[in-house]
């Protein structure tokens, strides 16, 4: 599933089209991602308006159009955007196509677990409110790590990095990495950590977001081999640190990845 940095990674891939009006619009009106929301809707408001901007917020993307006009979209498991000619024909998979005057902007989710939603108004819509702080941001900071961590006292700390109502964008690959960095076991209960490896916690928390978005954000890049990163996707894999096995299980629900050399539980 795309995190943090894979998503601000497509929203800069359809950025291409900022400045642009929608020519035309095609999807499938009874593919599943449109499911909290109305197709035909799409299609007939968002056709003629111009895409002014774009940002995100954790796994989450907001497009705004002219005339009080907000597309948002969820990746989901397979979810994927491209920016393609504009003469290009949509495959089964590819769910929602704008055709904008110089490109087109393409969403494709072959297994349909993403979502589309959109909204027009004077105001953001109400799914765009109220939204936690990110990782990466100032706000995000000791405080309220200890405030997250004491609310959460008796969870993994695995499970508890993958609840996006704390860690928005933060995903499987991260909260490993993350983990890993810090050298927490990753079924270590949030409520047990010393005042030092809170603030280890926290300082890890912060580079891996933000090297995740200069690296893979920006151009789709891998992270350094000294990161578990690039050791974390098959069994087998050995620590970058240590050079011993590396262990997998089962925590919160998600196949995590640790080193048992330097993650002691």
């Amino acid at each position: 599933m795309p995190e943090l940095a894979e998503v601000e990674y497509y929203r800069k891939v359809w950025s291409v089209g900022t400045g642009e009006a929608v020519r035309r619009i095609r999807l499938h009106p009874q593919a599943r991602i449109f499911r909290e929301s109305n197709s035909t809707a799409i299609g007939q408001t968002l056709t003629g308006k111009t895409f002014t901007n774009s940002i995100t917020h954790g796994k989450k993307m907001l497009f705004r159009f002219s005339e009080g006009c907000y597309l948002g979209i969820h990746l989901g498991m397979s979810g994927s955007l491209s920016a393609c000619a504009k003469e290009m024909v949509p495959s089964r998979h590819e769910h929602l196509v704008l055709i904008m005057e110089t490109c087109a902007l393409v969403l494709t989710d072959p297994r349909m677990f993403g979502k589309v939603l959109f909204h027009q108004g004077d105001a953001p819509p109400d799914w765009w409110a109220n939204l936690p702080p990110q990782p990466q941001e100032a706000d995000f900071d000791q405080r309220y790590l200890n405030h997250i961590l004491e609310s959460h006292r008796r969870q993994p700390l695995k499970a508890l990095l993958l609840n996006q109502s704390e860690f928005p964008g933060i995903g499987n690959w991260m909260a490993d990495e993350i983990l890993w960095q810090a050298r927490i076991h990753p079924a270590t209960t949030a409520g047990s950590l010393s005042p030092y490896k809170r603030k280890k916690l926290f300082n890890r928390i912060k580079h891996v977001c933000v090297e995740a978005l200069r690296i893979i954000g920006t151009d789709w890049g891998d992270p350094p081999e000294s990161w578990l990163f690039s050791h974390r996707w098959k069994r087998g894999g050995f620590c970058p640190a240590t050079g011993k096995p590396l262990a997998f299980e089962t925590i919160g629900g998600r196949t995590t990845c640790f080193s048992p050399a330097i993650q002691k539980y």
